[in-house]
């Protein structure tokens, strides 16, 4: 069934390179006040990456952000942007601007209702938009969120969450918020949320937090810095550990007749060939396969995220 071989390439990820955002992990904010970061942040390993012309900016700045958002649009890119959230003074002008412009997506700030979302839509039609759901009050209307016409993905912000709630950081207090993102997105057939930002530059609270994000099924995190996108990749991709139980489960399965064996065999046949696909998706590449005394490789348990 899948019989083609990867091959060891550390550089299969280009720098620079942007996956399709159905797919995308890091999504890294960029300060829109501050053009001289947008071109570092091109050539970063971020996934997205998406001008901030919301929480980063000012009021004073709103329009000198916006400004340069345009500008860039029109130097030929086509990232994304953060717009101001509905019923602020910058939304409308926000997408006016943006309306002209190559822009690839909106992340739309402080989504309460669907009318939100779908009144950004009706402005900005074609363009694909994520919501960004920061209040309890947005989290009480996260299915509606998700089924808007014009909803894309959803994201958690968990500052202002957390600043509207009175939560604390331990994971577990929002054990219950990031799961209703996830069923939310499932139940309205859209690509898996995108988890919040980790503030801070610890290499093993950044690892860890990603790994609070997988245990929740989302597959996307916002970052606040270019170093934080390559961690955030590899923590929300297949592992090689994965990838070798998926090639040999489909070894297996053919060696065997290619028949179903079992009640176990579709589900894991389902979660094999999307670990495998996503390794091509993301340029992850395997030539050695770790095995153990008998020869087989570990298997993922049957409630593996992938």
């Amino acid at each position: 069934m899948y019989d083609q071989e990867f091959v060891t390439n550390p550089d299969a990820e280009d720098v620079g390179s942007r996956i399709d955002p159905v797919l995308a992990r890091s999504w890294l904010l960029v300060n829109g006040a501050q053009f001289e970061r947008f071109e570092p942040a091109s050539r970063s390993r971020a996934d997205i990456v998406i001008i901030d012309i919301e929480d980063a900016v000012a009021p004073k700045d709103k329009v000198a952000a916006r400004d340069n958002a345009v500008r860039w649009m029109t130097e030929g890119h086509d990232d994304w942007v953060r717009i101001n959230g509905f019923g602020t003074p910058w939304w409308a002008d926000d997408l006016a601007a943006l309306s002209k412009t190559s822009v690839g997506g909106v992340m739309l700030a402080m989504v309460e209702s669907m009318d939100h979302v779908t009144e950004t839509a009706n402005r900005l039609p074609n363009v694909p938009i994520v919501a960004l759901v920061e209040t309890a009050r947005g989290l009480e209307r996260i299915g509606e969120i998700a089924s808007a016409k014009g909803t894309f993905r959803l994201a958690f912000g968990i500052g202002d969450f957390r600043r509207d709630t009175g939560f604390g950081e331990n994971p577990m207090t929002l054990a219950y918020a990031r799961s209703r993102f996830t069923i939310a997105a499932k139940a309205a057939h859209l690509p898996s949320a995108i988890d919040g930002p980790t503030v801070g530059s610890s290499a093993l609270k950044l690892s860890e937090a990603t790994s609070v994000s997988v245990e929740f099924g989302m597959t996307g995190k916002i970052c606040l810095t270019p170093d934080q996108c390559a961690p955030v990749n590899e923590g929300l991709s297949p592992s090689q550990d994965d990838i070798k139980w998926a090639r040999e489960f489909f070894a297996e399965f053919d060696a065997d007749g290619g028949e179903i064996r079992n009640g176990s065999d579709l589900p894991r046949i389902a979660r094999a060939t999307k670990i495998l696909d996503l390794a091509r998706a993301y340029g992850i590449t395997t030539s050695t396969y770790a095995t153990d005394e008998a020869g087989h490789s570990t298997a993922p348990s049957d409630t593996y995220h992938y």
